[in-house]
């Protein structure tokens, strides 16, 4: 399928997503917001797909935030109508049944520091920016800003960046949790393979049941939460690569999982 405001390709079983609005920074509208949703879809019909990442082109920015020159003319209505569509795009990531790496490779700020969020992980490159700068237009973030921003550093930390409206380096990001990894631009995307590449190695029943288990359980108590890892857990050791697993271990081989899920 043809998309004008991403790319998006696969390289085995990696698949990737590129933001492609270099001359907007990639800033994020509505248009966009359905590209990527499209893609999701045929993220989710390839069954041979154990990791996404998602990223900019132009080498600038991964998403500089949402296209203020069109939501300047939109009724209230429609402003709920289009944030409502980006919270939306991230519960839809947050529910795929493969990890996502955000590869931050510039500017990620307002949209751009909440779609990422909205990712399993991140990596980024020395140069890249993040912010919720949405307080200095006199407005809020509007795409999970306050809810996934505390979630991920803490509530004091989160009330700084969003009330301060503050940009933070790669760095700073990183030492308050933001961030997993921070690389030299030009190793950027080197490391970032290199990591969906081990994911890609693993089985795809085993890494959704991470998935599930850590998001649907950090906001649970203990013991509701370790009982849902029991369940998930249950049926990973039920599952073909699970089986495929531990044949491998005892046999002394490599696995070779094919990420069926009976």
């Amino acid at each position: 399928m043809a998309y004008e405001n991403i790319i998006y390709e696969t390289e085995g079983n990696i698949g990737i997503i590129r933001f492609n609005r270099p001359k907007a920074l990639n800033a994020i509208n509505s248009d966009v917001v359905r590209d990527v949703q499209k893609a999701l879809d045929e993220v989710e019909a390839d069954s041979s797909l154990r990791v996404l990442i998602l990223t900019g082109e132009g080498g600038k920015a991964f998403v500089a935030g949402a296209d203020i020159s069109l939501m300047v003319n939109l009724t209230p209505l429609q402003l709920r109508e289009f944030s409502s569509s980006l919270h939306e795009l991230g519960f839809r990531m947050e529910g795929l049944s493969i990890p996502i790496i955000a590869c931050v490779n510039g500017f990620a700020l307002g949209g751009g520091t909440e779609i990422a969020m909205a990712c399993d992980f991140i990596y980024a490159s020395e140069d890249a920016k993040f912010g919720q700068p949405e307080i200095n237009l006199g407005i809020i973030p509007g795409a999970g800003g306050t809810q996934r921003l505390p979630r991920l550093v803490g509530k004091g930390m989160a009330k700084e960046l969003c009330m301060t409206g503050a940009i933070i380096s790669a760095r700073e990001a990183k030492e308050i949790g933001l961030v997993n990894k921070v690389f030299p631009a030009d190793k950027l995307w080197e490391e970032t393979l290199k990591t969906a590449n081990v994911l890609a190695s693993k089985g795809r029943f085993s890494l959704m049941a991470v998935k599930r288990c850590i998001d649907r359980g950090f906001n649970l108590d203990l013991r509701a939460a370790c009982g849902l890892e029991t369940d998930q857990f249950a049926l990973c050791m039920a599952s073909p690569d699970g089986r495929e697993g531990m044949s491998a271990f005892l046999e002394k081989r490599k696995p070779d999982f094919k990420g069926g899920l009976s």
